[in-house]
Formats: structure tokens, C-alpha cells, sequence
């Protein structure tokens, strides 16, 4: 069994703060100054024996690396073949009743589409509509940024829910916000073309230009001129 200590000692033996700063995170922790390949590195070997009380353990870690990879750990995790169900939901209910620990977009994008929008594939998908009226970006964030996993490969339910879900953040002017919103229709343009360009045309100038060129990048080319 591997602990959250074990993996906190892993991550400061190869943490340097002056070569890796991480800058990119504007969190309210500290940086330990670890290189994002070696964290996945660490994250993904630490998975494999990582009980899930130890992984929560991690989220308790004010610095920034030990969150990030308990997120990691859980995405990994939850990419097992034939992992049970009831352990794919012991996951995402961590992702959920933890969220306050998530202070960095690359949090969400790590875990979100796995943890989260997998294990909703066949199930209500009223948990990402909750956290799509939140007042924290980053729950927002991820109310748009689990459903990616339903157009890999196509889910036709989870495509209507990402398109609902686009809808009704739409007007969302956080960046931590509006450009996921413009990611997942552009993914979703790749699958379902025709719902797509039904959404961008019932939307309108409603959508920001930013959003509407990236939701319009992977339609047909005929239907990207339209």
C-alpha cells in the first residue's frame, strides 16, 4: 500500500522551485516546484497502490503538487479496465465533496472527464447542472469540462446534456469558463455536426466570438463557412 506520506516524500525529493516554479498556478497554496512530467510520473506509479483515504489525505496538503496529484491518481485509477462501479462512484463522490480543494483549472482538466463525466455516462447527469449554477468558476469549470468524455467516443445523451450545459453558461465571461465552453463544442462539432451548428445558429452573437471560432474548428468545412 502506498500512503499520502510516501507520496509527499516522492514529490519533495525532486521538488526545485527556482527550476520549476509552476507559474501557471494562481491557487492560494504554496508550490513545492515539481516538473508536471515527473509529478504524472509519480502520480501514476503511486496509483496503483494508492488506497482511497490516503488520496483524500493528499487533498488536505495546502501546496499545490500534492493536490494536483491526487487528482492525478484518481484519473489513473479510474482508467483501469473492470474497475467495479461501486469504486468508480467512491471516486467521483471524492472529486464532488472535494472540490474545495480544487484552486487550478489543470485540476479539473486532469480528473473532470474520468472521474466525473464517465462514471454519469449511463446516469442522471444532474450533478454537472448543480455545478453549473455555482458561484466558483471552477465548479463551472467542470460542469463543462466532464461532458468532453461523451464525445469520446459518442454519447448521444451526454452530447445534449454538454449542449444544455453550453447553453446555460453561454454568458459566462470567466475565462476559467467560457473557454471550456468553446472546447467542449468544438469536440463535440467533431461528433455531432448537425447539433452542433443547430446550437450556433439558435445562439447567435449570444455566444462571445472566441467561443463561436472554436466551437465552429472541427465542423465540416462547408458547414464552418455557413
Amino acid at each position: 500500500m502506498s500512503t499520502a506520506a510516501e507520496m509527499l516524500s516522492d514529490l519533495r525529493a525532486v521538488a526545485d522551485p527556482l527550476a520549476h516554479p509552476n507559474r501557471h498556478y494562481k491557487g492560494h497554496g504554496g508550490v513545492l516546484g515539481v516538473r508536471m512530467g515527473t509529478l504524472f510520473d509519480i502520480a501514476k506509479h503511486r496509483s496503483r497502490t494508492t488506497p482511497l483515504d490516503e488520496v483524500e489525505k493528499l487533498l488536505d496538503e495546502r501546496a499545490y503538487e500534492p493536490r494536483l496529484a491526487a487528482f492525478c491518481v484518481l484519473d489513473f485509477q479510474v482508467r483501469r479496465p473492470g474497475m467495479p462501479d461501486v469504486e468508480r462512484e467512491e471516486r467521483c463522490e471524492l472529486y464532488l465533496r472535494r472540490h474545495d480543494s480544487i484552486d487550478s483549472w489543470d485540476m479539473v482538466d486532469r480528473a473532470a472527464p474520468r472521474v466525473v463525466g464517465a462514471f454519469l455516462r449511463n446516469r442522471s447527469r444532474q450533478p454537472l447542472f448543480a455545478l453549473a449554477a455555482a458561484s466558483d468558476p471552477l465548479r463551472r469549470r467542470t460542469a463543462m469540462t466532464a461532458p468532453l468524455v461523451y464525445t469520446r467516443p459518442a454519447h448521444r445523451p451526454g452530447i445534449i446534456d454538454l449542449l444544455r450545459l453550453a447553453e446555460l453558461l453561454a454568458d459566462d465571461r470567466d475565462p476559467l469558463v467560457a473557454k471550456p465552453v468553446g472546447i467542449a463544442l468544438k469536440h463535440a462539432g467533431a461528433v455531432a455536426p448537425d447539433e452542433v451548428r443547430a446550437f450556433l445558429e439558435r445562439m447567435g452573437d449570444r455566444l462571445p466570438a472566441p467561443v463561436r471560432r472554436e466551437a465552429r474548428a472541427k465542423l465540416p468545412p462547408h458547414e464552418r463557412a455557413q
